[in-house]
């Protein structure tokens, strides 16, 4: 059965930020296109969380321009909008510790509860939250995307399937082939398919929107690959967490390359696709934002301001610069590239 719960307007937290790197910017709400001559790469803005010790996970772009992001340990949805403005809205199950956040097609946000075992909901404004019980219990629900048959598709790290939720809620579920596989990053590919990044057994997994999966190892043996994307090449990339490299591959399946991530260190999480069609990954340990230039393979790492913040995930905002999750530093980072 689902749950719902409802607020009444105007009952969430608001709290405008303004801290980090001197002032907290307010958010271009007018898409830009890169410069000729690009700036330095760089942090320009961190902006905390009202909640302490919220551990900030996913975050995703809703259909209103704002920056919707999930807290783990605050149990809370929470959004930053253009003007600098938090406010965040608290989940019907306790310690539910969302994980991966994304805007449906239907305008609402979607979001994993990794131990509250549900697929979330929520409005844009906050007004109404949803939650449909996933039916394998314990399932350790990761992250999501949207599919090319506009369903949500979402990763089952601990039950080892990837799952289908409609948005009117029904969930199918299915079995990956490879066993205790921990299938973690998805994303939608140009074939049409999903893929998926099988962390424990250093594969890379297909499922067409019928259930029809196709796994491909990895070339390098324990890499444990975290996140996946697509290219602006039509390949999908993935960064390689253990083995620290970013590796690549095609929709046929053939892993033509996999690069390391000079300076890095082990434990990376985050990676996006910029803007300038470069890669950018958080380097969790290494407390850094590291950029990967496709046509050079350079890799270059700009440090975050705040100590010890732990970079996370990673989205692109209205202005087309990158925001990041600090799950420690408790705060979202604004990182400008172009």
């Amino acid at each position: 059965m689902q749950r719902t719960l409802g607020f009444l307007a105007g009952a969430a937290l608001v709290v405008v930020a303004f801290t980090g790197c001197g002032k907290g910017t307010v958010i271009d709400g007018n898409t830009v296109a890169p410069t000729a001559t690009p700036v330095v790469p760089h942090t320009t803005s961190e902006y905390t969380i009202p909640t302490a010790n919220s551990a900030p996970a996913g975050i995703a772009r809703g259909a209103d321009g704002n920056l919707w992001f999930t807290e783990q340990s605050g149990n809370k949805i929470g959004r930053l909008d253009t003007t600098a403005t938090f406010n965040e809205f608290p989940l019907p199950t306790a310690a539910s510790s969302p994980v991966g956040i994304v805007a449906g097609p239907d305008g609402n946000l979607w979001f994993a509860e990794s131990a509250g075992n549900n697929i979330g909901k929520i409005n844009l404004n906050g007004s109404l939250i949803v939650e449909y019980p996933i039916p394998t219990a314990s399932s350790g629900a990761q992250f999501l995307t949207v599919g090319s048959d506009g369903n949500l598709w979402f990763t089952e790290a601990s039950a080892n399937k990837i799952g289908r939720i409609t948005t009117g809620g029904t969930i199918t579920e299915f079995a990956v082939p490879t066993a205790a596989s921990n299938p973690t990053g998805i994303t939608a590919g140009p074939d049409g398919a999903l893929w998926f990044t099988e962390s424990a057994a250093s594969k890379i997994g297909r499922v067409t929107t019928t259930g029809v999966f196709t796994e491909y190892p990895t070339t390098t043996a324990a890499a444990q690959p975290y996140q996946i994307v697509s290219g602006a090449d039509g390949a999908l990339w993935f960064v390689e967490s253990a083995a620290v490299k970013l590796g690549r591959i095609t929709t046929t399946g053939v892993v033509t390359n996999e690069y390391a991530l000079t300076g890095a260190h082990p434990g990376l999480r985050g990676l996006i696709l910029g803007a300038d069609n470069n890669f950018y990954f958080a380097d969790t340990t290494g407390n850094a934002i590291g950029r990967f230039l496709v046509a050079s393979s350079t890799v270059t790492l700009f440090p975050v301001p705040t100590a010890n913040s732990s970079p996370s995930l990673m989205a692109i905002g209205p202005d087309l610069r990158i925001y990041y999750t600090e799950n420690a530093g408790n705060k979202l980072g604004q990182f400008q590239y172009f």
